[in-house]
């Protein structure tokens, strides 16, 4: 049985070509709005900033998970992280949180997590900043993780 090899890419909006940013869409689609039954306007704009990296996990090509970070005035935001049903299991959402944290750097970040996904984020540093709310019929719970803070070394 041939070994699987999957490779995590990031990028800006500007240097995603079109097939690339139509298969991310696709999959965030399929996921989110026809899955999840959860009609709501997927291009809200923030694709396209400057700031904005998309990392996706791929294998031959085709995207087996995705996320974004959004750059907000207090930090990072993460959003639209999404595992096709296909490579769910696998421990992709994982990788590309890791690699998310790696890009955000030492800022402070959010995210609305769906409210029964509240442990996975946990097990990435986040924990839960507010009240649990209802959008577009599904639990979300906010959560935060502040800037990793450095210690001084003794010399």
């Amino acid at each position: 049985m041939p070994q699987q090899t999957t490779e995590i890419r990031t990028a800006s909006f500007a240097d995603l070509n079109a097939r690339t940013f139509h298969d991310l869409l696709k999959l965030r689609i399929d996921v989110f709005v026809v899955e999840q039954n959860c009609p709501y306007p997927e291009l809200d704009g923030r694709d396209v900033e400057p700031g904005t990296r998309h990392l996706w996990l791929t294998d031959g090509g085709a995207p087996l998970a995705y996320l974004r970070i959004l750059a907000d005035p207090d930090g990072a935001r993460i959003g639209r992280v999404v595992v096709a049903p296909t490579a769910r299991g696998g421990g992709h959402a994982g990788r590309l949180m890791t690699a998310a944290l790696e890009v955000v750097g030492n800022r402070p970040c959010v995210l609305e997590a769906q409210s029964h996904l509240v442990p996975f984020y946990r097990r990435h540093g986040f924990a839960v900043s507010g009240p649990d709310y209802v959008e577009d019929g599904i639990p979300h719970t906010p959560m935060s993780r502040p800037a990793p803070t450095t210690s001084a070394i003794d010399v």
